[in-house]
């Protein structure tokens, strides 16, 4: 006599399709993702050999799995010498290379630029410090209308700064310098009026 199983006992084969209800679809992902990891653990125990995941859940969140690195095996696949995908990685990297280089030389010509302007501030500062300060200018480049002037502006100050003196600000007019010209002897032996 032979016996024939009750075909609800036992597993089932169930039919490969994808799961409509997003609730399953996340539990069901959960559950096949740890299993798949636990498979590949096993395999790089059992064999020896390296293994890379990734996977994106419904979601969109990435998961991973590598033995030893995930990045290390990638970086070993991508860079494959004579394969296209190496030529492409290359490309990739100089061209953020030439993009990263740009930005530096931009920043680098807006300093050198900010540079030449806080230079040129500079030397027009100079230039009109050099004229508000006469006293500063070198005499020896100054022509003959220039050292008359300043020999005029010299004689100007001398008088203004006799007055301070002696006058507590007033005006000083020649004669009245005459007169005083005695008690403005320095005491190195040098007048102060000639």
């Amino acid at each position: 006599m032979v016996m024939k199983k009750n075909p609800s006992t036992g597993r089932k084969k169930t039919a490969t399709t994808k799961i409509q209800t997003k609730s399953h679809l996340q539990v069901t992902f959960s559950k096949r993702r740890s299993g798949i990891f636990n498979k590949a653990s096993e395999l790089c125990t059992l064999c020896g050999v390296e293994v890379a995941m990734i996977v994106f859940s419904p979601g969109n969140k990435v998961f991973s799995f590598g033995h030893p690195k995930v990045e290390t095996i990638l970086d070993r696949f991508l860079s494959a010498p004579g394969s296209k995908k190496h030529q492409l990685l290359e490309a990739h990297r100089s061209i953020y290379n030439i993009h990263e280089l740009n930005v530096h030389l931009t920043e680098i010509l807006n300093q050198v630029e900010a540079e030449k302007k806080h230079g040129d501030l500079l030397e027009e500062m100079r230039r009109l410090n050099q004229r508000e300060h006469w006293w500063e200018a070198p005499i020896r480049e100054l022509g003959l209308h220039e050292l008359e002037q300043l020999r005029a502006s010299m004689e100007e100050l001398k008088k203004n700064i006799i007055a301070v003196i002696l006058n507590g600000g007033g005006k000083v007019d020649d004669e009245f310098l005459e007169s005083k010209a005695a008690a403005f002897i320095i005491p190195n032996g040098h007048n102060l009026l000639y």
